[in-house]
């Protein structure tokens, strides 16, 4: 039976300019090691990226706690 070869090419995906060169490797102690700095790309992150944790908050917190009085 013939089955597909899978493509041993390495390709690199595509990245924005900001992350050019970034590579992601995980060593053998499980440890994340990266070419670019963490703060860079967290300051990438935090500008592209959308927090779903942070979208439902109310930023006008104290108004909807006020107590009506009666």
């Amino acid at each position: 039976m013939g089955g597909r070869k899978k493509s041993l090419d390495k390709k690199k995906p595509d990245v924005s300019k900001e992350l050019e060169g970034l590579e992601i490797r995980i060593n053998s102690l499980g440890e994340i090691q990266s070419t670019l700095d963490i703060n860079k790309i967290n300051e990438f992150l935090d500008t592209h990226v959308e927090d779903k944790k942070l979208h439902n908050l109310n930023p006008h917190f104290e108004d909807d706690t006020e107590i009506s009085k009666s």
